[in-house]
C-alpha cells in the first residue's frame, strides 16, 4: 500500500521523541555523573550548552543541507546521529576519560537534533490543512510525551537495575531513532515554502524589526523550557532532599506531562485561543512557577511549581513558530532555521547560566553564612539561585510578546 501523509506525520512524531531523548536522558543522569565522575555543576551546565550550541551550529547550516541532499536524506540522516550518539552515551565514558567521553555522544546527538528541529517543524506545516498553528502544537506535544516516556521509563529502570548498570539505559532508548529513521524512507513529502532556496531570502528577515522581535522570544521561550527542565531532577534531589523516583516522577515528568497537555490542549482549540494573549497569560504563569520552586520552603509547592511550569512553557516554543510562520508566509526554511538557532540559543545559554551561578553561590563564603543562618546548605542555596535566575526569560518573553501585540493594535 503506498505510504500517506500519515506516514510522513507518523515519522515527524517519532524524531522529534527522540529529539526529546536526546536532550533529556544526559540530565537525568547528571547526579550519576557527579557521583561516579567527580563532575561539577558548572561541568554539568556544560554538557547542556555543548549540547544546544552545537543544535545550534548545525540549525544555521541546516538550510543549505536541505537545498543539497533535501528533507528526506537530512531527517534520516539525522536519526542515525542520535541512535549513534545513544550507543556512545553508553560505551564512551568506560573508553576515554569519562568527561570527553560524555560530550562525544552528546554533541553526536546534538547534530541529530538540530536536523530534526529546523526541518520537523517546515514538514508538518507544508502538510495540506488550514489548522497551521493547531498541527504545529500538536507536533510539538509529542516532544512532551517523548520527554514523559524517557523520565518514566529510565528512572524506572534505574530503579530495578540500579545506578551502576546506568549505560543499559541509552542502549533502550536507540529503538525510537531507528524507527523513525525507517518510517522517513518510505514517507512523501509536501514541496516546502523556501526548501529548494525561494520564497523570502534570510536578509530580508534580519532587516524586519518584527522578526528580530520573533528571535528574542524564540530565545526566552527555550531558556524558559530548558532552565527548569533540565535541572528540575537534580534540583528534586538535591535541594529539596526527596529520593530521585519521588522526584523525577513529581518533577520533570510532571514537568513534561502538564506541557504535553498544554500543547494538545492548544493543538485541539488553538483556533479558539488567541495566540499573543495565550503567550502573554504563560509567560506571567511561567514566572510565578519559577518564583514557587526557587523561593518555597515546602519541598511540596516547589515540586508543584517545577511541574506546572510544564504547562506554562507548553505554547512558548510551538506558538512563537507559528505566530512567526504568519507573519512571514514566504519566509520557508529560513524562518524556522533561524528562529531554531535562537530557540537553542536559549536552551543552551539559560541552563548553562544557571549551573554556573549555582556554582558561583556555592563558593561565595558570605552567602555560605547566609545559607547556614536560614537553615540550608551552600548546595540547597546554590540551587535555588540558579533556578531563580530562569525567571529572567518568562519576563522578557511576556514583556516582548505584550510589545509585538500593541504594535500590531496600532497598526
Amino acid at each position: 500500500m503506498r505510504p500517506t501523509y500519515r506516514t510522513t506525520k507518523l515519522a515527524c512524531y517519532g524524531a522529534i521523541i527522540a529529539q526529546a531523548i536526546q536532550n533529556n536522558l544526559p540530565a537525568l543522569l547528571f547526579v550519576v555523573f557527579q557521583q561516579q565522575y567527580g563532575i561539577s555543576y558548572e561541568m554539568l551546565g556544560r554538557l547542556i550548552l555543548m549540547n544546544f550550541f552545537t543544535q545550534l551550529c548545525v540549525d544555521m547550516i541546516s538550510i543549505k543541507l536541505a537545498e543539497k541532499f533535501g528533507y528526506r536524506a537530512c531527517l534520516i540522516g539525522g536519526q542515525i546521529c542520535i541512535a549513534l550518539g545513544l550507543v556512545l552515551l553508553s560505551a564512551l565514558p568506560a573508553l576515554l576519560p569519562p568527561y570527553i567521553g560524555l560530550s562525544i555522544a552528546v554533541i553526536l546527538m546534538a547534530v541529530g537534533g538540530g536536523l530534526v528541529e529546523v526541518l520537523v517543524s517546515p514538514t508538518i506545516e507544508a502538510m495540506p490543512g488550514d489548522e497551521k498553528a493547531a498541527a504545529m502544537s500538536m507536533l510539538h506535544s509529542f516532544y512532551c510525551w517523548g520527554q514523559v516516556a524517557t523520565v518514566l521509563g529510565s528512572t524506572l529502570l534505574l530503579f530495578v537495575i540500579g545506578r551502576s548498570a546506568w549505560q543499559v539505559l541509552p542502549l533502550c532508548w536507540v529503538i525510537v531513532p531507528v524507527g523513525a529513521a525507517a518510517l522517513f524512507v518510505r514517507a512523501p513529502f509536501a514541496p516546502v515554502v523556501g526548501g529548494e532556496g525561494g520564497g523570502m531570502r534570510l536578509g530580508a528577515l534580519l532587516r524586519t524589526p518584527a522578526f528580530l522581535v520573533a528571535m528574542l522570544i524564540m530565545v526566552c521561550a527555550g531558556a524558559s523550557e530548558l532552565v527548569m527542565s533540565q535541572w528540575a531532577s537534580t534540583f528534586a534531589e538535591r535541594a529539596l532532599g526527596v529520593s530521585k523516583v519521588v522526584g523525577d516522577l513529581a518533577g520533570p515528568c510532571m514537568f513534561a506531562v502538564l506541557m504535553g497537555c498544554g500543547r494538545l490542549l492548544y493543538g485541539k482549540m488553538g483556533s479558539r485561543l488567541p495566540l499573543k494573549r495565550s503567550l502573554i497569560g504563560c509567560g506571567l504563569l511561567c514566572v510565578a512557577c519559577y518564583l514557587t520552586a526557587a523561593l518555597s520552603g515546602n519541598p511540596v509547592a516547589a515540586l508543584a511549581g517545577c511541574a506546572v511550569c510544564g504547562f506554562s512553557v507548553s505554547i512558548m516554543w510551538p506558538g512563537a513558530l507559528s505566530m512567526s510562520a504568519a507573519r512571514f508566509p514566504m519566509a520557508g526554511t529560513a524562518l524556522f532555521a533561524v528562529l531554531a538557532v535562537m530557540g537553542d540559543l536559549g536552551c543552551s545559554v539559560g541552563p548553562w547560566l544557571a549551573g554556573m551561578v549555582s556554582d558561583g553561590v556555592q563558593a561565595a563564603p558570605q552567602l555560605a553564612q547566609f545559607a547556614a543562618q536560614t537553615g540550608m546548605s551552600a548546595e540547597q542555596l546554590g540551587l535555588k539561585a540558579g533556578l531563580l535566575l530562569g525567571t529572567v526569560f518568562p519576563v522578557t518573553l511576556f514583556v516582548s510578546t505584550l510589545f509585538v501585540r500593541e504594535k500590531e493594535k496600532k497598526a
